[in-house]
């Protein structure tokens, strides 16, 4: 059952929300200066009643962008998933379409479930040659204040991008507790995990950027220098891990989109990080995301 809808066209040459419906336990809220006027982008932070999802919730939305237009879809704080009960499962649902020289921006905080909890996402994107989208979705260990890492017993995270109807994207990550390893166990020190998704023509200079920063930034961390100024790369044997780890990766033809993963032992490096590498979207949205 949907329980929103938004719609974003042109008005009066400027991006504006034309179409905004949302109910139990979906809100959406559109602030009118979240931006500065010369810039055309429209803000929508999405909210739910009681300031999480609770076992059962199934929320779904769709988002229409249409020629032209900019929107930036965020949240006011990190998206919380309170324990299951009776093995009940919460889920989120969105289905996006982008139109030409359309740009939208998904720019969450991320995902926190606490003990026990049971979390399914499903994103889809349909976007055309010239369209223009950027991603973030991530997730926390839990409430480290009250010693949960870790500790809910089943996320699941699904991205799903097409041209039209070909897929071009298809991305699914699954965390469950099991019977032989826990969650926290094969992610060791590591308390958050993301991705970032970036693609299309008014991206391509933050791409061709963030993979330059990704390459060097690796690099630097995973050798340590040695005898005869030769490097060596990070072991078991006297070196510690990395508090940040990241990968960027082209998709699609040509290179026409790239993917950022990343794990980190604390959640402000990853805020660190994701500041540093899409301030380069504050000339387009207004803002910088995640200042």
């Amino acid at each position: 059952m949907e329980t929103g809808s938004l719609v974003v066209s042109k008005v009066c040459s400027k991006s504006t929300v034309t179409r905004c419906f949302s109910k139990y336990p979906l809100k959406f809220m559109v602030p009118t200066k979240a931006a500065p006027s010369h810039i055309d982008a429209v803000w929508i932070y999405t909210l739910t009643y009681g300031g999480g999802i609770v076992s059962g919730d199934c929320i779904s939305f769709d988002v229409t962008v249409e020629d032209g237009c900019t929107a930036v879809l965020t949240t006011q704080a990190s998206t919380k998933v309170y324990k299951s009960v009776a093995l009940k499962c919460s889920e989120q649902i969105m289905e996006a379409s982008v139109g030409n020289d359309a740009l939208l921006v998904v720019i969450p905080d991320p995902v926190t479930c606490f003990s026990t909890a049971r979390y399914s996402q499903k994103q889809v994107f349909r976007v055309i040659s010239g369209s223009s989208l950027l991603v973030v979705d991530w997730i926390t260990s839990g409430r480290h204040e009250s010693g949960e890492k870790w500790d809910f017993t089943l996320y699941k995270s699904t991205n799903h991008i097409y041209v039209e109807t070909r897929p071009l994207f298809l991305d699914t990550v699954l965390l469950e507790n099991g019977n032989v390893t826990s969650i926290a166990e094969r992610m060791q020190d590591y308390q958050v995990i993301a991705m970032v998704i970036l693609l299309g023509p008014k991206l391509k200079h933050i791409q061709n950027q963030i993979q330059e920063d990704v390459k060097k930034m690796m690099s630097e961390q995973l050798h340590a220098p040695s005898m005869g100024g030769r490097t060596k790369a990070i072991n078991g044997d006297g070196y510690t891990k990395p508090p940040l780890i990241a990968s960027c990766n082209s998709f699609g033809p040509k290179g026409i989109g790239s993917v950022v993963r990343i794990a980190a032992t604390t959640t402000e490096s990853v805020y660190r990080f994701l500041h540093s590498q899409l301030a380069g979207m504050e000339p387009i949205i207004g803002l910088c995301p995640y200042r």
